[in-house]
């Protein structure tokens, strides 16, 4: 069961969108390899905006995340890529539904 998550909200440079879909994209490898991300997952929210929205079991999952080589990727990226540094909010999940 989830009990805390991260959603993050990207705000792409322009001409910069495809990239950061590519980023994306390539960032599922990355936390596949983690065993406290529970749910991950990488959306567009408008032309630009985009987001990660992660899932975990407990606090310790969820800062092995922060501390894992997407978090690293995205901080070393954020001036490449987005216009705005990244807003990272941690919240508390009340309810959820995953397989298994």
């Amino acid at each position: 069961m989830v009990k805390v998550a991260l959603f993050v909200r990207l705000e792409a440079r322009p001409g910069k969108e495809k990239e950061v879909e590519a980023f994306l994209l390539g960032g599922l490898p990355l936390v596949m390899e983690e065993p406290d991300t529970t749910a991950w997952f990488g959306i567009r929210l408008g032309p630009s905006t985009f987001g990660i929205f992660d899932a975990f079991p407990n606090e310790a999952g969820r800062q092995a995340h922060l501390s894992g080589k997407v978090a690293a990727a995205l901080v070393a990226r954020a001036g490449e890529l987005f216009v705005v540094p990244p807003s990272i909010e941690k919240v508390e999940v009340l309810a959820s539904k995953l397989p298994g």
